[in-house]
């Protein structure tokens, strides 16, 4: 079963590779992911995050997330990221927060603000 440090960083990878199979096999079926900063859900469920996370790697060959720090306690990791190659943005300095339980995400939250 993987870790939490390894849940955030092979979705990492396979964010960055692009790989939305590899991508959303980190990311429980029944997954949620939160804007933090609205609390408003924009995932729900496996299904839609590979519809939601696919057309942004189609629409963005130049996507890149470099990590610039993780805090890892107990099942939460804690991801500071600066995002590049998006189509809205140049450059996105950006804050995931992953509840991992079971080697899987099950929930996530996002903020995000240009850098």
């Amino acid at each position: 079963m993987r870790t939490p440090q390894e849940c955030a960083q092979q979705q990492l990878d396979a964010y960055n590779a692009r790989d939305i199979e590899a991508f959303a096999l980190v990311y429980s079926e029944d997954v949620v992911c939160y804007d933090l900063d609205t609390g408003e859900a924009f995932c729900n469920g496996r299904a839609d995050l590979i519809t939601r996370y696919g057309a942004m790697f189609d629409a963005s060959p130049n996507l890149h997330c470099e990590l610039i720090n993780r805090i890892v306690c107990g099942r939460w990791v804690f991801d500071e990221e600066i995002v590049t190659g998006q189509r809205t943005s140049d450059t996105i300095h950006a804050t995931a927060v992953y509840d991992v339980y079971g080697g899987q995400i099950r929930r996530a939250w996002f903020v995000r603000d240009s850098a």
